[in-house]
C-alpha cells in the first residue's frame, strides 16, 4: 500500500549568504542561540555540503531485517550517491555491499530480492558470492596478471537494530550503539521487533530536509496546527530531552480506542533524518532524504504489534492529516527562507531544545566539513 503526494514547484530567489560571515557556524548556547540563516536552506550550494558533510557521514535507515531474513535475501539502497546492497550471506552474516560491478560499474543488483546464490553484473556477467568475493569473469582468461581472488566488492558498516537495517558510509560516523542508546530502556521492554511491518507511504515536499527535520524537533507549533493531534496529546507535559546523537520528545497520550487508546507518545529522532515514533502497539519510522535544493521526499513505514493491525486504517488516516498540515507549514517556511526577508531569530529554549540540538549538530558538521576541504589543498 503506497500512497505519494507530489512535490509543489516554488519559483523563488535564493538567499546569498554573507561572503565574509561565519560567525553562524559558531557553536551556540541553548539559552541564547539563533536558528540557522536562511542561506542553508536555500543555497543550491548547501545541497552539496549536507550530502558530503552530513549524509556521507552518518548511519542511514535503510532497510527492514525482515527483507533480508535469509541466505541471499538482499534490498538495494545509496546513501549519497553510492549505491549498496544488503545481503545476507550464506554465514548468516548480513553485509551492506557497494551496488557496482569491480569491472566496468555496472549494476548488480536492480531490486530487492530473495534468495539468491550470488550476485551477478547485469551488464557483463561477473559473478560475485554473497559476501562479495568475485567468484567468475567471463572470458577474462587472456588478461594478464588478473587473478579472480584480488576482486572484491567494498563493503561499508552496517547495524541490524530492533528490526532495522542501518548502514554508514565513513568508517569515522559513531559507534551504531552510541545512536540508539538509551531507546531500549525507555521502552521498557517493548520488542519492536516483533511489530509485523504493515504499510509504506511517501511525500515529496517542496522544502529542504533540514526544514522538515526542524518542524519534527518541537511540539511548539502543536496547539496551532495540529488540533486533533493535539487533543490525543498534553501539552503542559510534552517533554524534550536531548542527547547526544538523539533526542526524544514525549507526551501521555489520550486518543480514542479505535486509535492508541492511553499510554504514552514517544517521538525519537536520530542524526540526522531518522524518526522513530512509538505509540501503543505501534512503530512509524520516517526517513527524510534530500532530492535537491529545497526539496525532499520522507517515507514512512508502519509496524504493529500482534493483535494491533486492526488500528491500522484509523492510524493511516490520522498520520496523513498531520502530514498534511505539517506539508503546509514546511513549504510555507521555505517560500519565507526563500523570500530574503527572513534574518535567524532566537530559538525558545524550552520548547526548541530538540531544534537547537539538531541545529546544533548541522554546524559542527559543516565546521568539520570545512576543516577537511581546507586540508585537503594544503
Amino acid at each position: 500500500m503506497e500512497r505519494v503526494a507530489a512535490a509543489v514547484s516554488i519559483a523563488v530567489m535564493p538567499a546569498a549568504p554573507p561572503l565574509d560571515d561565519t560567525a553562524w557556524l559558531q557553536s551556540q548556547p541553548a539559552a541564547t542561540a539563533l536558528a540557522l540563516p536562511a542561506h542553508c536552506y536555500v543555497d543550491p550550494a548547501e545541497h552539496a555540503h549536507d550530502r558530503a558533510a552530513v549524509f556521507a557521514r552518518s548511519w542511514q535507515l535503510l532497510a527492514r531485517a525482515a527483507q533480508v531474513a535469509a541466505a541471499g535475501d538482499h534490498a538495494v539502497a545509496e546513501i549519497d550517491g553510492v549505491p549498496l546492497v544488503i545481503v545476507r550471506g550464506d554465514d548468516g552474516v548480513l553485509r551492506a555491499l557497494h551496488n557496482v560491478c569491480r569491472h566496468r560499474a555496472g549494476p548488480l543488483a536492480a531490486c530487492n530480492g530473495r534468495a539468491a546464490r550470488e550476485l551477478v553484473c547485469q551488464y557483463h556477467g561477473w559473478r560475485y558470492a554473497l559476501d562479495g568475493r568475485l567468484r567468475g569473469a567471463p572470458e577474462m582468461g587472456r588478461a594478464e596478471g588478473f587473478r579472480i581472488d584480488e576482486v572484491r566488492l567494498p563493503a561499508v558498516r552496517v547495524a541490524e537494530w530492533n528490526g532495522l537495517v542501518f548502514a554508514a558510509l565513513d568508517e569515522r560516523a559513531p559507534q551504531f550503539a552510541s545512536l540508539v542508546a538509551g531507546i531500549e530502556d525507555r521502552l521498557g521492554g517493548v520488542a519492536l521487533a516483533d511489530y509485523a511491518h504493515h504499510a509504506h507511504v511517501s511525500y515529496e515536499i517542496a522544502c529542504d530536509w533540514k526544514v522538515y527535520v526542524d518542524n519534527y524537533l518541537e511540539g511548539y507549533h502543536v496547539p496551532r496546527v495540529h488540533p486533533a493531534l493535539n487533543a490525543a496529546l498534553d501539552y503542559r507535559s510534552y517533554t524534550t530531552e536531548v542527547d547526544e546523537w538523539h533526542v526524544l520528545q514525549a507526551s501521555p497520550l489520550d486518543s480514542a480506542d479505535a486509535l492508541y487508546g492511553q499510554g504514552e507518545a514517544l517521538y525519537w529522532w536520530l542524526w540526522p533524518n531518522t524518526m522513530l515514533n512509538v505509540l501503543p502497539g505501534r512503530l512509524q519510522t520516517n526517513r527524510v532524504l534530500p532530492l535537491g535544493t529545497g526539496r525532499c521526499r520522507v517515507e514512512f513505514d508502519f509496524f504493529y504489534a500482534p493483535g494491533e493491525q486492526h488500528r491500522a486504517a484509523a492510524d493511516a488516516h490520522f498520520s496523513d492529516e498531520v502530514q498534511r498540515e505539517d506539508i503546509a507549514l514546511c513549504e510555507a517556511v521555505q517560500r519565507g527562507l526563500a523570500s530574503g526577508s527572513y534574518q535567524p531569530g532566537r530559538l525558545n529554549p524550552l520548547r526548541e531544545s530538540g531544534v537547537w540540538r539538531f541545529q546544533e549538530m548541522v554546524r559542527a558538521a559543516y565546521r568539520q566539513h570545512r576543516e577537511r576541504a581546507a586540508a585537503a589543498v594544503r
